[in-house]
């Protein structure tokens, strides 16, 4: 989106450049002012172009404005009249003074009015008046005007930019409220699918199994045993699908109790389980057993668990092998079976696609895909 004219000035001011922008440009005018009417005094030429030089550093020491101020009206007193450019110098410095709060803006305005009331004062007995004429006074109220002027502007422009600072903030801080809200709401609904279709399937899975020991009859003790085993599957992903059920429920910052992760020391239950329903697998494990971060050892165990699970549904019966690796810089994984392979190209359904992305998010790869000698590969390293 381009910017309009009025942002691109204020960015502009903003800049760090814009001080030495402005004060070299004062101090050139004031050059030319003076060497014009060469009628100025040294004082007034000295004053002039202090004043002026001064703004060069308003923004690293915002007290140099004072000194640019005080010199423009030491220029002022010391000639018959004051110079555009000290004038302009003096009502930039009494702005950056009331933008930058070096003082209180009452205390600026006071230090300013007793400032112009000598310089008035000064005036006055240079002419030979009398002080008692309010007329010769004149002077001083327009320069007081001039100094409350430039410091109620520039405390103006400070309390907006503040005033906006804090409204951007707000918008900030309701933004992001709205988005924890709007993922509040995105896992509960995600909570209440997974339980009302993916619960209530495994538990009816779990009791059509338990119930067939006892109402199928002739059963043979294989038969029975495999029943039991799919029972036991079953309340055994009833028990980690309530607990990924409370997290999505709890949110990540709520303390909500976890069951433990798995890891690759459990991978001799998950090689039972596949036992249990028929399938042949042989564990493989080389290298020294070493200490692995938690999302480590749980990708790779995802992987090793949902490659079996891929073999029992296209392969059964085959004989599946899984290797885990442990190297000096990375760990690896590989589980290949003897079934028939792919048919076809291979399709990245969600079980691939699911270890695909674990891989990938620790840094490492993973292939899928036929074997060198035939059956299904899956081979996948996660460096370190």
């Amino acid at each position: 989106m381009s910017k309009s004219l009025g942002q691109r000035l204020r960015a502009w001011v903003a800049s760090p450049s814009c001080p030495w922008v402005s004060g070299g440009a004062l101090t050139a005018l004031a050059v030319v002012e003076l060497a014009v009417a060469p009628g100025y005094s040294p004082a007034v030429a000295l004053s002039v172009l202090v004043s002026t030089a001064a703004l060069s550093w308003r923004r690293s020491r915002p007290a140099a404005a004072a000194l640019s101020a005080t010199a423009a009206l030491v220029s002022f007193a010391a000639g018959t009249d004051l110079c555009i450019a000290a004038a302009v110098s003096g009502f930039i410095g009494c702005y950056t003074l009331g933008r930058r709060r070096v003082l209180h803006p009452a205390a600026l305005i006071a230090g300013g009015a007793v400032l112009s009331l000598g310089v008035n004062l000064w005036h006055i007995s240079t002419w030979g008046g009398h002080f008692s004429s309010l007329g010769l006074f004149s002077e001083w109220f327009v320069l007081t005007m001039a100094i409350v002027a430039a410091v109620a502007t520039g405390d103006a422009v400070r309390a907006r930019e503040g005033t906006r600072r804090e409204r951007e903030a707000a918008r900030a801080r309701l933004i992001a409220m709205e988005r924890r809200q709007a993922a509040d709401a995105e896992r509960e609904a995600l909570a209440r699918e997974l339980h009302d279709v993916v619960s209530h399937s495994v538990a009816l899975i779990a009791v059509q199994a338990e119930s067939a020991t006892y109402t199928i009859p002739g059963l043979s003790t294989q038969a029975r045993d495999s029943f039991q085993q799919i029972a036991a599957s079953a309340r055994s992903s009833m028990a980690e699908l309530r607990r990924l059920l409370g997290v999505l429920r709890t949110g990540p910052d709520d303390k909500a109790g976890t069951a433990p992760q798995p890891t690759l020391d459990t991978l001799d239950d998950l090689i039972t389980q596949h036992r249990s329903v028929g399938g042949e697998v042989e564990l493989r494990v080389s290298g020294d057993r070493m200490a692995l971060p938690t999302s480590w050892e749980l990708s790779a165990y995802r992987i090793v668990q949902e490659g079996l699970a891929n073999a029992r549904r296209h392969a059964p019966g085959a004989h599946t092998v899984v290797e885990i690796g442990y190297r000096p810089d990375r760990l690896a994984v590989r589980i290949t079976d003897d079934g028939p392979g792919p048919t076809g190209a291979v399709h990245s359904g969600h079980g691939l696609a699911g270890m695909q992305e674990r891989a990938t998010l620790l840094g490492g790869n993973l292939h899928a895909g036929p074997g060198p000698d035939g059956g299904f590969l899956v081979e996948a390293e996660f460096p370190w």
